[in-house]
């Protein structure tokens, strides 16, 4: 007889887990009463777990917006700018170029502000590419780590909201195992508010993290993407300035056209 008490008390937590699952969509489709609301229903509901859900649900929002209005063309490689230092290199008036770069607040300006100082006119066959290749390399380096923190943060909220989701996933099932313990039965409409705290914070916890991943990978995306455009136009920069220098070796290289 012992033993037989010992196998039932082993079956019932499978038993009361699995009770609780098949009902617990049945008991949360249950109409609300008249004077619930959405909110109530569907958040409030959900436990003081929400409240670290919605936190990090409007630290998403925040860094989203913030992201927004720092990753763009005109903070990183405006046209403007790439037009005018591009003219003051073609015509070999780098300290014009690094004068107009350093007043400009943007990442190109900031960038050829900090690395056409390097140009080696005692080699004017690259102007010293090296040198400057290596100081926008520094420079980036340093820049991206800024940007790419508020990316990051992003990157935290994904991670940590199913996290939050899932704390309160096991607090509604310890709430549930409590009310059968005091009950001393499986009782569904005892259990229902517990189970709905788990689903709904697990509920949540996912629609939290899964927009926060998108978010991670198109910011880190477009944060690269505009780098490189300014690595581009530096490149682009340092070679008209090349080729203006050497303007009259290149021009030996071309073979002369064929009369027809």
């Amino acid at each position: 007889m012992i033993e037989s008490l010992i196998s039932r008390s082993r079956r019932l937590p499978g038993a009361i887990i699995t009770t609780a699952l098949l009902t617990a969509p049945a008991l949360l489709a249950q109409d609300a009463p008249a004077d619930k609301s959405a909110l109530q229903k569907y958040v409030l509901d959900g436990g003081w777990t929400m409240i670290f859900i919605g936190l990090a649900v409007l630290s998403l929002i925040a860094l989203s917006v913030f992201n927004f209005i720092n990753l763009t063309k005109a903070k990183f490689a405006p046209d403007d700018l790439k037009m005018a230092l591009m003219d003051h290199m073609t015509n070999c008036r780098v300290r014009s170029a690094i004068e107009l770069a350093a007043s400009h607040p943007s990442y190109l300006g900031r960038m050829m502000a900090y690395s056409l100082p390097n140009i080696d006119a005692t080699r004017p066959e690259d102007l010293g590419r090296d040198q400057i290749e290596d100081a926008i390399a520094d420079f980036s380096i340093n820049e991206n780590r800024k940007s790419m923190t508020w990316v990051n943060y992003i990157s935290l909220v994904a991670q940590a909201a199913p996290m939050l989701g899932l704390f309160g996933t096991v607090l509604g099932m310890v709430g549930a195992f409590s009310t059968l313990a005091e009950s001393g039965q499986a009782n569904p409409t005892q259990l229902a508010g517990d189970i709905q705290v788990a689903l709904l914070t697990t509920l949540w916890g996912l629609m939290t993290a899964i927009p926060s991943l998108i978010a991670y990978f198109f910011f880190k995306n477009k944060l690269n993407s505009l780098v490189a455009d300014c690595h581009h136009a530096a490149e682009d920069l340092i070679n008209a300035s090349v080729q203006t220098v050497n303007q009259d070796a290149y021009l030996a290289k071309i073979p002369e056209g064929i009369a027809t």
